[in-house]
């Protein structure tokens, strides 16, 4: 099947992606720690049934028995429509997960100054409970405070998945907090079939990709030209991947798909990463200097 690229970096491409690729990048998402799904379980879909990445998904919900539940075709009413539809599963891009954290402050600073310290120290005891336990639930501060924050996206999410473009990472651990619900943030390109590295529910720390996929290596490529080195204290440098799930190439673009693939079978993502000490993958810059806005 073809699915095209975005464009960022030139006209959209064609990109020739098998039925292998996608069903290797949902099976490795699957392996991904805290990341379960089970037939009880309901995705809101409102993404484009084009885009690579709700392809994806699509793979995943066939394969655990998720139901999917289409949003009525107007993006400025999806929070009514989960509303009726109560998910437990939101897959979303940055600029929406923004936008809910502003009506959620906005909201807060509507309030008289005793419920907003209230508020605030609300998220000040579950943001200690989250970075040192885990845990996403608490007994005192969510029948409070934020059951009622988790209805503005129908009360039953229970985990969500971000991508596509940076997210702040205070924005994801506020809304962590307010949705009792981890967030597991990914990295991917149409030509690795959307999906490269997803971060772990395990993991309480935010501002990373977590790790690559089950299906992909991955290496870093030497940037000397722009400083970035695989010899660093902290590893840097061109993110590239190799695996099942990395496309056959552009349709009818021989030059472009050699540019992108290289002899080995390397794709070239074009973006800097670096590795955290626990492995982790943080995007730190493009090595084409060109950027990307948020979705």
């Amino acid at each position: 099947m073809f699915c095209y690229t975005s464009g960022t970096t030139g006209d959209p491409k064609a990109v020739m992606i098998s039925h292998g690729n996608l069903l290797s990048a949902a099976n490795g998402a699957l392996c991904v720690g805290g990341l379960q799904f089970y037939d009880t379980d309901v995705w809101i879909s409102y993404l484009p049934l084009a885009h690579s990445l709700e392809k994806v998904l699509f793979c995943v919900a066939l394969m655990d028995n998720v139901s999917i539940g289409y949003y009525s075709g107007d993006p400025l009413k999806l929070l009514d429509d989960m509303k009726v539809l109560r998910p437990t599963l939101f897959p979303s891009v940055p600029r929406l997960f923004n936008r809910i954290y502003d009506k959620i402050t906005q909201g807060i600073k509507e309030k008289n100054p005793i419920e907003q310290a209230l508020f605030n120290r609300a998220v000040r005891r579950k943001l200690h409970y989250l970075q040192n336990n885990g845990t996403y639930h608490h007994s005192i501060w969510d029948p409070l405070i934020f059951n009622k924050i988790r209805d503005i996206i129908g009360g039953r999410v229970r985990l969500m998945l971000t991508g596509s473009a940076p997210i702040s990472g205070d924005v994801i651990n506020f809304l962590k907090v307010c949705f009792c619900a981890p967030i597991h943030e990914g990295y991917g390109q149409t030509e690795s079939a959307a999906a490269s590295c997803l971060s772990s529910s395990l993991d309480p720390e935010a501002g990373h990709v977590g790790g690559p996929l089950s299906c992909l290596m991955v290496r870093l490529k030497d940037l000397p030209e722009m400083g970035y080195m695989s010899t660093d204290k902290n590893p840097r440098g061109e993110i590239c991947f190799k695996g099942n799930s990395v496309f056959k190439g552009y349709f009818k673009n021989e030059e472009k798909t050699k540019e992108a693939l290289d002899e080995e079978g390397w794709l070239h993502s074009g973006d800097v990463g670096l590795v955290n000490p626990n492995g982790s993958i943080k995007i730190i810059d493009r090595a084409k200097n060109i950027f990307k806005l948020s979705q």
